[in-house]
């Protein structure tokens, strides 16, 4: 038996990267997915591989029109969506004061305005199915300040306070929210955004994987997080532990 047998889960920025990784692994633990994304080819390639247990739907998060065909087909094909797994998003690499309203706009409108229309549109089917679970991928952006990418940072905080204001109102339902903050994670994103990524100087000194963060969401989505709701779960490495002494320097003065 799967971890997630019986489950429907919906997966935002499903063809790449980190929602990709969800996608083959919930499959894989028994769910029915439903890759959502903007890159056609690649998410109908994805559902194929994946097979029967998998369908590919066109997703502009920011669009109410797109999201409400979103579950039309999920719910057409597999039954009312019971997880929602929200990693679509855009990277923004400017100074605040070299960036435009129209700029801020469009990070804000994927960033944090697509996962408040996807709550907003699972949330019916959940009620009708008696409860489940959103998984808002953050960044550790929203953990501290993030100097040239500001208006990305803006909307990650942003996104963590909605997570947070959305387990409080769900929970009645029977429906957990989180949120995982991925560090420096190796996929075409970052490959994208980053001329050169010399190995981070953090406690685990490497990138992480796709995978690990499919693994913290499969454990956020099945029974094992059962009673976890309104958390942030860093997954990074240790990048927001705090800072370095060097062992000699704790010597000093023994």
């Amino acid at each position: 038996m799967g971890l997630l047998d019986g489950k429907v889960a919906i997966l935002t920025g499903g063809a790449s990267g980190q929602g990709a990784a969800e996608a083959r692994l919930f499959a894989a633990e028994g769910a029915r997915v439903v890759i959502g994304d903007v890159q056609d080819d690649l998410g109908r390639k994805l559902a194929d591989e994946i097979g029967a247990s998998a369908l590919y739907a066109h997703l502009d998060v920011s669009s109410e029109s797109n999201w409400d065909e979103v579950i039309k087909k999920a719910t057409s094909a597999f039954g009312d969506p019971t997880i929602l797994v929200q990693s679509a998003a855009i990277v923004h690499h400017k100074l605040m004061e070299d960036s435009t309203r129209a700029e801020f706009d469009r990070v804000l409108a994927v960033n944090l305005t697509g996962p408040f229309l996807g709550m907003l549109a699972v949330l019916p089917g959940m009620r009708r199915a008696g409860g489940g679970v959103i998984i808002n991928i953050g960044s550790g952006a929203a953990l501290s300040g993030l100097g040239g990418r500001s208006l990305y940072g803006a909307s990650k905080w942003g996104l963590r306070g909605l997570t947070k204001s959305a387990a409080i109102e769900f929970g009645y339902h029977n429906i957990r929210v989180n949120s995982i903050q991925p560090g420096a994670i190796d996929t075409p994103m970052l490959r994208r955004s980053d001329q050169e990524i010399p190995p981070p100087q953090i406690p685990v000194p490497r990138y992480g994987t796709p995978e690990e963060i499919a693994q913290a969401a499969l454990f956020l989505a099945s029974d094992h997080g059962a009673y976890i709701t309104g958390i942030d779960l860093p997954v990074d490495g240790g990048s927001t532990a705090g800072g370095w002494v060097r062992p000699r320097d704790l010597l000093k003065g023994r």
